[in-house]
C-alpha cells in the first residue's frame, strides 16, 4: 500500500512557473516558439506553464517511454507517439515534467536535433541531479525545481497510471503491510 506526502504545493508550482515564463519571454523576445509536451505527464506543466508565455506559441507532443509501470527507469527508452509537425527551422523548447536519469531525453535530444530546429532548449518542471546517469549528457535551460532521489507523483506525475491528476507534487511512501 502506498500513501503520498506533499513536497510542492500547487501554490509554489503555479508562482515557480509563472517565473520560468517571464524569463523565458525575455530569453525569446521577437521570435515565436514551438513547445514540445513530453507526454504524459508533461502535460500539466506544460498547460501551466504556457498561460504565461507572451510570445506567439504553436504546441507538439510527443510520447517516449522509458518506466514501464516501474518506480525507476527501465534504461530502454522508445517513441510512443512522434510530433505532427515539421520542426526544422523552429525555435523548440521541450516541456518535461521530470528529468531523473538523463537517458530519455538524450535519446529525445538526438532525434530532434537531427531534424535540424533553429534551436532547442529544455524545460522541466522537476530535475533530479542525484540520478543522472554519467552518458547523458543534458542542459536543462529552465528548471521548475530541483528535489532529491525520491520516487514523486501528481501535477501530471504517475505511479502505475495513477496520481497524475494530484494538484501538487508529492512523495510516494510504500506502507508494509
Amino acid at each position: 500500500m502506498e500513501r503520498i506526502e506533499v513536497l510542492i504545493s500547487e501554490e509554489k508550482i503555479v508562482e515557480r512557473m509563472k517565473q520560468l515564463a517571464d524569463v523565458i519571454n525575455k530569453d525569446y523576445e521577437n521570435r515565436e516558439i514551438k513547445l514540445i509536451c513530453v507526454l504524459k505527464g508533461g502535460i500539466f506543466a506544460l498547460c501551466e506553464l504556457s498561460k504565461y508565455i507572451k510570445v506567439p506559441v504553436k504546441l507538439d507532443f510527443m510520447c517516449v517511454s522509458s518506466y514501464e509501470d516501474n518506480t525507476s527507469s527501465s534504461g530502454r527508452v522508445r517513441i510512443v507517439k512522434d510530433l505532427d509537425q515539421n520542426i526544422e527551422g523552429e525555435d523548440v523548447l521541450i516541456v518535461e515534467d521530470i528529468i531523473d536519469s538523463g537517458r530519455t531525453l538524450t535519446y529525445l535530444f538526438e532525434i530532434l536535433k537531427a531534424r535540424k530546429p533553429n534551436s532547442i532548449r529544455l524545460c522541466t518542471l522537476l530535475d533530479k541531479p542525484d540520478r543522472r546517469v554519467p552518458e547523458a549528457d543534458i542542459k536543462v535551460d529552465y528548471t521548475g525545481f530541483t528535489i532529491p532521489d525520491e520516487f514523486v507523483v501528481g501535477y501530471g506525475l504517475d505511479y502505475a497510471q495513477k496520481y497524475r491528476n494530484l494538484p501538487y507534487i508529492g512523495v510516494v511512501k510504500f506502507d508494509d503491510k
